[in-house]
């Protein structure tokens, strides 16, 4: 929806800033980021999640790659969040796990069209036992160009980063396409243009031999967009791992967990069975909060075929964040206990 949007296009704005890009300023801020060079290896730290150095390296890229099947559907439900500085920094993701009871096993960021592959940030996840979520936002490029090989150069050498590191990573490519308010939208992309570019990228990535890469392509609830149809915009099965709705509670709408996210589930599930991520989720605050929290984890856990949520844990044009609502923050780590939701994503 367009309010969710606005966070999260302010959200990206503040971590494009401190990401891995081409600008000193930004490398200089993270330090430990990787950034791409001509030959695709990571400029940054060589040191693996367990301490190891180049030697480690090294030998990562005689392994054979990371096969991500056993992450693509647990048997337990993600538990995932979306919080300050992360993967780069897992402070924030401490105090997320302080806070509710429970370490999150999916972190998810923000990237700009441009960045470089955060290699240090997933292995930071990785040694906690998280997996990463990484949302690619191309917000200085068309579909087009991305189709007439344009940014090729570039994602050979994102590719190959992603492959030399050899540790599984989601990705989503230019989320809530089906919304009007995104500059890959539908008010600038046609259907058919985004789905050449989702398979381009995709294609690019296979091509690289970087199959530790699972592929998440995900639109916004359809309940603010309903003359938009989602499968036109589907890119098909051998090109998409899961699916991944980003959808809140609001206050406006009823809070019903068949309400928010039922109607496009059910759409979706007109074209494809891949597993479904509510990759993006939060609850406004107000009286109605923890009822809505409970909503989400029951709906969650009602549906086999969901494999669990990210809660966006921001102050951004709402405050979202589970610590501005105690009462909320009380339900939500009641709930959280529940065994069915997070584990060690090195051993799923």
């Amino acid at each position: 929806m367009f309010r969710t949007r606005t966070t999260r296009a302010a959200t990206s704005r503040v971590r494009a800033t401190r990401a891995c890009g081409l600008a000193l300023a930004a490398s200089l801020a993270l330090g430990g980021c990787s950034l791409l060079d001509d030959s695709g290896s990571d400029g940054g730290s060589s040191k693996s999640a367990d301490g190891a150095g180049t030697g480690a390296s090294a030998e990562a890229d005689s392994q054979a790659p990371y096969d991500v099947t056993p992450l693509l559907k647990p048997e337990k439900k993600y538990f995932g969040a979306a919080v300050k500085d992360a993967p780069t920094s897992m402070k924030a993701v401490d105090a997320y796990t302080r806070m509710t009871g429970k370490q999150p096993n999916l972190i998810e960021y923000y990237a700009a069209w441009g960045d470089g592959f955060d290699a240090t940030g997933v292995r930071n996840a990785w040694a906690e036992g998280a997996l990463t979520y990484m949302s690619w936002e191309p917000f200085d490029v068309t579909m087009a160009d991305i189709v007439a090989g344009k940014s090729d150069t570039y994602l050979k050498q994102y590719a190959a980063a992603v492959k030399k590191l050899n540790l599984p990573v989601v990705m989503d490519f230019a989320d809530e396409m089906n919304g009007g308010w995104e500059k890959w939208g539908t008010k600038h992309t046609t259907p058919k243009e985004y789905v050449a570019a989702w398979r381009h990228i995709h294609d690019t990535f296979t091509d690289a031999g970087a199959s530790n890469v699972i592929w998440a392509w995900a639109p916004n609830i359809i309940n603010p967009v309903k003359d938009v149809r989602l499968k036109p915009y589907y890119p098909g099965d051998g090109y998409v791992d899961w699916v991944g709705l980003i959808g809140y509670f609001t206050a406006e709408e009823d809070n019903a967990f068949s309400s928010v996210f039922g109607p496009t589930i059910d759409e979706v599930r007109t074209f494809t069975k891949k597993p479904v991520l509510l990759a993006e989720t939060a609850a406004a605050g107000g009286e109605r909060r923890r009822a809505d929290i409970r909503n989400l984890f029951a709906g969650v856990e009602a549906d086999e075929s969901l494999i669990g949520f990210v809660w966006f844990n921001h102050k951004k044009r709402a405050d979202w964040r589970l610590e501005a609502s105690p009462l909320a923050l009380k339900e939500f780590k009641r709930l959280a206990a529940d065994d069915r939701f997070g584990f060690d994503v090195r051993k799923p």
